[in-house]
């Protein structure tokens, strides 16, 4: 130990995380005895919920899919909304903590800026943002998907005299767009939840799209204290059907039959079923060949497209909402979705730009710059994405066993053993992280079942005194290849989505996350049913 760690605290596991993963480790560890301290850089409980505030934001899983099946946690909780907003998910992590007295082991403002594994007394060094180094044997990251938020390069943005900010960054105070002036950049799934919002009291807002979103009825309701208690006697059984399933959702059921191959009366029925029940019941609950079968999803696009056109009074601003020829395949792109997003852009108030005609050239001190016209601004929202995935890992000095930095070695692809442990990086384990499902999984529901097999493996190397558990290269390569293999099946290598790496600016385009958590957790199962396969333990 350097003399300039000496006297720094230690730990036996640290989890990196204060959302729905990290939450349950330190609930499950902590009482098998482990001692475990939790770090986060917000202020309070949530993860992303703790930081998105923007206008309208709210999850876009349906409950009782999205919540902890702890029983001291639902048994006294009621939902208002099917899709709850920001506001009362801040609420439920109160209760939670309410219940299971989790702060007591966390630190907020605790942001980790550094990692490195001393080799010798095979530990952790983590440095934080207030100069603290701490020790521990185990590193546990749950810092979802969402931790860096990517602001594109645009030209002048530093120059702008009125409010930028990208809507992971809003301020808990709020900004008031009443009357004024508003561009949003960006039509992902918050910049349709902001302009949701914004055209209902800005003077203006100006929308730059560059491709267009594919976005999906929520078919949001309001729920009674009433029907919520009466769904109590049947929530165990919701909750271990949800946790078996292949997504984290006790009911979206597919049709096994091609969509191409039934008659156009039945594959109607049931797309307007889908439909109906709202959600991504429409993406994945109907029927199973959409993803992987062209013409299949041509038509589920083609039953979209009408959707949205039977709603957007202007012909020529349906087209570039919704086009006739796709813009990517059908759900290859994270769909979102929309309570009244599409009904924004019959108001006069709304201008909608195509980026792809009229790219932006500049912003200005006043405003946005196109190839084509100024658009003078008061407010530009960047609902421009995030660095999903890796961005958490990569902004961290984190370094392994070669000091190597893990942004080094992942700068030609990301290797990582069943999106669990990486080379070069003993003791480090992952939770929603990149090549696990994260991305096509429900969070609460992940955050259980994949939580559960980092616990069970955690106390199986304290009952066998093992030391340290580390990736085989050979694993890592080989489950990077599965996974190529596994998306070449399907139609998301056609998109340049998020789900590829394809939105952020030299970033290698791969398959980042696993199709399909039951299929998933039946590979985690077989390594620890046979030691731990792919893992070196000793």
């Amino acid at each position: 130990m350097t003399r300039e760690n000496q006297g720094a605290r230690r730990f036996d596991i640290l989890i990196i995380g204060a959302g729905f993963s990290g939450l349950y480790q330190l609930y499950r560890l902590r009482r098998l005895g482990f001692r475990v301290k939790l770090f986060d850089a917000g202020r309070d409980l949530g993860g992303v919920w703790h930081w998105n505030r923007y206008p309208g934001a709210r999850v876009d899983s349906h409950v009782p899919n999205y919540e902890f099946s702890i029983d001291e946690v639902w048994q006294d909780w009621c939902w208002s909304e099917r899709f709850p907003g920001w506001q009362e998910l801040q609420r439920y992590f109160a209760h939670v903590d309410s219940k299971l007295k989790l702060k007591s082991d966390i630190e907020f403002n605790k942001r980790v800026t550094a990692a490195a594994f001393d080799e010798e007394e095979c530990r952790w060094h983590l440095t934080c943002a207030d100069g603290e180094i701490v020790e521990t044997q185990f590193v546990l990251t749950c810092m979802g998907f969402a931790a860096k938020a990517h602001i594109p390069a645009l030209p002048g943005l530093d120059r702008f005299e009125g409010h930028a900010i990208h809507t992971a960054h809003w301020p808990e105070a709020g900004i008031d767009l009443s009357g004024k002036r508003v561009g949003v950049i960006g039509t992902g799934a918050s910049g349709v939840q902001v302009i949701q919002e914004a055209y209902k009291v800005a003077k203006e807002l100006t929308v730059f799209q560059r491709t267009p979103m594919i976005a999906l009825a929520m078919q949001q309701r309001q729920l009674s204290r009433e029907s919520e208690l009466a769904k109590k006697s049947s929530l165990k059984e919701t909750f271990h059907i949800r946790n078996a399933s292949s997504g984290g959702f006790h009911d979206l059921q597919m049709d096994e039959r091609r969509a191409h191959e039934v008659s156009k009366v039945e594959r109607d029925r049931v797309f307007e079923e889908a439909w109906a029940k709202g959600g991504f019941h429409f993406w994945t609950g109907s029927f199973s060949d959409i993803i992987t079968d062209s013409r299949s999803n041509r038509l589920a696009y083609d039953f979209w497209r009408a959707k949205v056109h039977a709603r957007v009074n202007d012909p020529a601003t349906a087209e570039m909402l919704a086009p006739t020829e796709p813009p990517h395949p059908f759900g290859a792109k994270r769909p979102s979705l929309e309570q009244d997003y599409y009904e924004a852009f019959n108001h006069g108030n709304v201008t909608l730009v195509d980026l792809k005609k009229t790219p932006i050239t500049a912003i200005e001190p006043q405003g946005v710059y196109t190839s084509e016209k100024a658009f003078d601004l008061d407010v530009l929202v960047l609902a421009t994405g995030f660095d999903a995935g890796t961005g958490g890992f990569t902004q961290i000095d984190l370094r392994g066993t070669s000091g190597r930095t893990l942004k080094e070695i992942w700068q030609d692809g990301v290797d990582t053993h069943l999106g669990l442990g990486i080379p070069e990086f003993p003791n480090l384990l992952m939770l929603y992280g990149p090549q696990s499902p994260t991305a096509f999984w429900n969070g609460p529901a992940s955050a259980e079942v994949q939580g559960d097999w980092v616990v069970n493996c955690l106390r199986h190397l304290r009952d066998n005194t093992f030391r340290r558990i580390e990736a085989k290269r050979d694993a890592a390569k080989a489950w990077t290849k599965h996974m190529e293999e596994m998306g070449a099946r399907t139609l998301m290598p056609l998109a340049d989505s998020w789900y590829m790496g394809a939105n952020i600016p030299g970033k290698r385009r791969q398959m980042l996350f696993y199709m399909g958590s039951k299929s998933y957790m039946e590979h985690c199962n077989n390594s620890a049913d046979n030691g731990y396969t792919g893992f070196e333990l000793r």
